[in-house]
C-alpha cells in the first residue's frame, strides 16, 4: 500500500502563517489523506497549532515580531534574544525533515524561499508579502530571484493579478495569480453585533501582536472620542475586533483611558460614547462596517478587498509605524488614507476624526472603494486555487 503524500509548509510571518493555514484547511477538505507539517520561522505558529498541524522545529517570539526591517534597533534586540541561533536550528530541522516530503510550500519572502530551496526538494513559492503595486514593478532581491528561477521551484504564486503579470513580463513565466486565502473565510457568522439600523458602523482594527495591539487600541479609543464630538446626527457606532489577549486587558485599558468596562462594552461616561468589543466576530464586524480604522496588516487588506475604506493612524510600532502605513497606502491605493507621519498626537487624532466624518459622507468615494478592492485583489477563491495547484503538482511528482 502506498504511503500518503507529504507536504512541508514553511512560512516567515504571522500573516504568512494565516494564509497557509487557510490553504491547509482547504487541502484537508479536498484530500484528507495528505500528511502535512509546518515550520513557522517567526513567532509560535498559532495558526498551525490551532489546526493541530505538527510543527517540526523550535519556535520563539522575538521582540520585533518579525518587523525588524521597520527599525534597525529591533533587529539588534532580536539578535540579543538569539535570532541567529534560532534560525540555524529551524533550518537544521527543515533539512532533516524535508527528505521525507514529496513537496514543500514556502510562504513569504527571501527567508522562507531560501529554506525551501536548500531542502533540494520540489517546492511551490507563495510570495504573499510582495507586490508590484507598491512601486509599479517588483524588484526581487538577487537571492530570491535565483531561488524562484530554480527548476525545483515549480510555481510562483502572487497575492494580486498585477504582480503575476509584472513578473511574467520580467521573464518569470511560472508566476501566476493566487490571491489572499484568508478572504475565502471572510464570511459573516450571523453574530449579533447589536447594530442600530441606518447608523454608520466603524470597525476598530488595532492588530494582533501584544503589547503593540493594546497601545494601538488605546490610540483608537482617543480617536473615537474625537469622531463622536464632530459626527453629525445620527452619529456613528463603533465595533472593535480584538484578539483574546486584548479582550482580557479591557479593565486595565478602560481605567487608563478614563472609560468604564462591562462585559466587553466600553463606555465613556462624560460623552456617552460606546465601543462594543468582540474577539469572535472579525468577519461580522468587517462585513457590517461602513469604514475601518486600521492599525494592522492583513486585517486592513481584507477590509479593502471587500470594498471598505480604511483610515490609518501611525503608532509606535514595531509593526504599525508611519513607514508601514505609508507602504500599505501604496499597496491598497485609494481605499487607504494615512493621517500623520509620526505616532499619533492629539492634533493628528483631530485631523483623522475630520477625515473619517468626511469619508462617511462621500458616497462617490465609497463607491470607488468597492471597485478598487475588486481590482486590486482579484476574485476570491485563493485557498482552493492554491490547494488544487499543490494537488496537481503532487500527482505529477
Amino acid at each position: 500500500m502506498m504511503s500518503p503524500k507529504r507536504i512541508l509548509f514553511i512560512s516567515n510571518g504571522h500573516g504568512e502563517d494565516n494564509h497557509t493555514s487557510h490553504v491547509i484547511q482547504t487541502l484537508r477538505q479536498l484530500c484528507p489523506a495528505i500528511d502535512m507539517a509546518a515550520m513557522p520561522i517567526v513567532g509560535e505558529g498559532k495558526a498551525y497549532r490551532s489546526l493541530n498541524v505538527p510543527i517540526i522545529g523550535p519556535t520563539q517570539i522575538m521582540p520585533s515580531g518579525g518587523f525588524f526591517y521597520m527599525k534597525r534597533f529591533y533587529l539588534l534586540k532580536d539578535f540579543q534574544s538569539g535570532l541567529l541561533g534560532l534560525t540555524w536550528r529551524q533550518l537544521q530541522a527543515v533539512l532533516k525533515y524535508a527528505p521525507s516530503c514529496d513537496l514543500v510550500m514556502a510562504t513569504g519572502d527571501v527567508v522562507s524561499q531560501t529554506f525551501a530551496y536548500l531542502t533540494k526538494r520540489p517546492f511551490i513559492s507563495f510570495i504573499s508579502c510582495l507586490s508590484s503595486l507598491y512601486e509599479g514593478r517588483l524588484r526581487l532581491n538577487p537571492l530570491l530571484w535565483h531561488n524562484l528561477n530554480s527548476p525545483r521551484c515549480l510555481a510562483v504564486i502572487t497575492r494580486d493579478p498585477y504582480t503575476a503579470s509584472d513578473l511574467k513580463k520580467q521573464g518569470l513565466t511560472k508566476a501566476q495569480f493566487g490571491g489572499i486565502p484568508a478572504l475565502d473565510r471572510l464570511v459573516p457568522t450571523g453574530k449579533n453585533l447589536h447594530l442600530k439600523p441606518g447608523v454608520p458602523a466603524i470597525a476598530l482594527l488595532p492588530g494582533s501582536r501584544i503589547p503593540e495591539a493594546v497601545r494601538n487600541f488605546c490610540l483608537q479609543l482617543q480617536l473615537v472620542l474625537e469622531i463622536a464630538k464632530i459626527a453629525p446626527q445620527p452619529g456613528v457606532q463603533f465595533r472593535a475586533a480584538l484578539v483574546p489577549e486584548v479582550m482580557q486587558q479591557l479593565d486595565e485599558i478602560a481605567q487608563a483611558q478614563g472609560w468604564q468596562h462591562h462585559q466587553g462594552i466600553l463606555t465613556h461616561l462624560p460623552s456617552l460614547v460606546e465601543v462594543r468589543c468582540y474577539s469572535d466576530a472579525f468577519s461580522d464586524i468587517l462585513c457590517n462596517s461602513t469604514l475601518v480604522i486600521g492599525m494592522a496588516g492583513l486585517a486592513v487588506d481584507l477590509a479593502v478587498a471587500i470594498g471598505k475604506p480604511a483610515i490609518q493612524i501611525p503608532g509606535e510600532g514595531p509593526q504599525f509605524t508611519y513607514r508601514f502605513a505609508e507602504a500599505q497606502t501604496r499597496l491598497l491605493g485609494i481605499s487607504a488614507q494615512t493621517i500623520g507621519t509620526k505616532p499619533a498626537t492629539a492634533e493628528i487624532l483631530k485631523q483623522a476624526a475630520r477625515r473619517v466624518v468626511e469619508t462617511l459622507q462621500d458616497t462617490e468615494y465609497l463607491a470607488k472603494c468597492q471597485e478598487n478592492g475588486r481590482e486590486r485583489f482579484g476574485p476570491p477563491g485563493a485557498s482552493e486555487r492554491i490547494a488544487r495547484l499543490l494537488l496537481a503538482h503532487l500527482q505529477e511528482l
